[in-house]
């Protein structure tokens, strides 16, 4: 099979590597792409979002499949723009339709989703620009911390925890009349605040059957001790040590089967992952988020634990016969560093190039920010690298991450050093 894949990250630079493990995949190509997808795939500088000039490409290479990577060509529609076009609906799109991107593309579909399906989740209330003051009384109802989240899509920055009430209705109309988050803030969810540990489960479904892909936890904060601004991630590790039989078993009765029941029900198209934010409080899953792909840095940590055909395990999502196959798992812990440019995730330099990428062994490096130019690899983007390795739990597999990241290189690299420290 020739396969297009669709992003520009550590998430496809992870994907790109498991699809060209496939004695089915003759041909990869990725749009865009970076200095990691280059050294395995071939890589087309095509935007995601630019559906046409995708279309031409897919007919041109006679492309069979196309898995996208990030949310905004889901949120945009590519499934719905493949499946209502004669030349090309005969190829299969790896990723929910538009309306089923929604669970991410806006919170309060999302939470409307969610408590209409009966699964648990915060307690919340919506509000526009012409409700603001209905949001801020309804701030004074809650209890610090205080939650607003941009309803639509602001690349993981749209979310404010606040302790203080003023300043926290100081935010909601700097949000809505001010618009600090462009048109994603136009509507705001306001939450309740849940206290307890995060976790990432990850689900791929075919609309009717589902895998439950190995759970991971992510670490948002840029500083150690989970201080600082929120980034897209700093490191992962899969799987979680607190997420046992019990748990998971919760997870799955109460949050995953009703969501992919809930899709069926209210006749939501979706062919591929579901990514569940959770919180666990007192033992008990809720949900913070739906995302409408692979997490980023999760995928760098979980892709190498599948050991099943991902092609294999993505045609049976297209032929709705996820129930067929069976996925394997590598037993083994597995943990992800990233390494990051000076000043992220605020401003950054770009164009510093890399060293020592040859010298690293017993672990995997997935590119994230990275080009090439004349000849060499270097930075192009705030998070730069996700170093994965395995190990018999996490700390001997982040022992082999950290040892290897010292011997990368590249002016203002930045990392933390206590990725899974609160896992101890």
């Amino acid at each position: 099979m020739t396969i297009l894949l669709l992003g520009s990250g550590g998430r496809e630079h992870a994907l790109a590597y498991k699809l060209i493990q496939s004695s089915k995949c003759s041909q990869l190509f990725v749009a865009p792409g970076n200095a990691g997808t280059a050294s395995i795939a071939t890589n087309i500088s095509i935007s995601p979002t630019d559906f046409e000039a995708l279309k031409t490409f897919v007919i041109q290479e006679k492309i069979d499949m196309v898995v996208v990577g990030p949310e905004d060509p889901l949120v945009l529609g590519i499934y719905d723009f493949f499946k209502n076009d004669n030349a090309i609906n005969h190829i299969p799109v790896i990723g929910p339709s538009k309306l089923g991107a929604q669970l991410e593309g806006s919170k309060e579909f999302a939470k409307e989703f969610l408590v209409k399906h009966n699964i648990p989740t915060a307690a919340y209330d919506s509000f526009t620009v012409a409700t603001v003051e209905k949001g801020c009384a309804f701030l004074e109802t809650l209890q610090p911390p205080y939650v607003l989240k941009a309803d639509g899509l602001a690349a993981g920055k749209g979310v404010l925890i606040l302790n203080d009430l003023e300043e926290a209705k100081t935010e909601l109309r700097n949000m809505l009349v001010g618009a600090k988050f462009g048109t994603a803030s136009e509507k705001v969810v306001i939450e309740e605040f849940l206290d307890g540990i995060e976790l990432s489960c990850f689900v791929l479904t075919d609309g009717k059957n589902y895998k439950v892909l190995p759970t991971a936890k992510d670490y948002k904060r840029i500083g150690e001790g989970d201080t600082g601004l929120n980034t897209g991630g700093m490191g992962a590790v899969s799987p979680v040590p607190f997420a046992d039989a019990l748990l998971l078993e919760k997870i799955e009765t109460r949050i995953i089967k009703p969501t992919v029941d809930g899709l069926q029900k209210d006749q939501i198209e979706y062919k591929g992952f579901i990514f569940i934010g959770l919180i666990i409080v007192k033992g008990e899953p809720i949900v913070i988020e739906y995302n409408v792909r692979m997490g980023d840095p999760e995928t760098e940590v979980v892709m190498p634990r599948i050991q099943s055909d991902l092609v294999a395990l993505f045609q049976a999502v297209a032929n709705q016969k996820l129930d067929e196959v069976t996925l394997k798992i590598d037993p083994r812990s597995a943990t992800t560093i990233m390494i990051v440019s000076g000043g992220y995730p605020e401003d950054y330099e770009k164009g510093f190039e890399i060293s020592g990428l040859d010298n690293i062994e017993d672990s995997m490096v997935f590119h994230a920010g990275t080009s090439i130019e004349n000849g060499k690899v270097v930075t192009n983007g705030g998070r730069v690298l996700a170093i994965t390795s395995f190990g018999a739990d996490f700390e001997e597999a982040k022992k082999k991450s950290y040892q290897n990241i010292d011997k990368l290189h590249f002016d203002k690299m930045y990392f933390r050093k206590d990725i899974g420290k609160d896992l101890k």
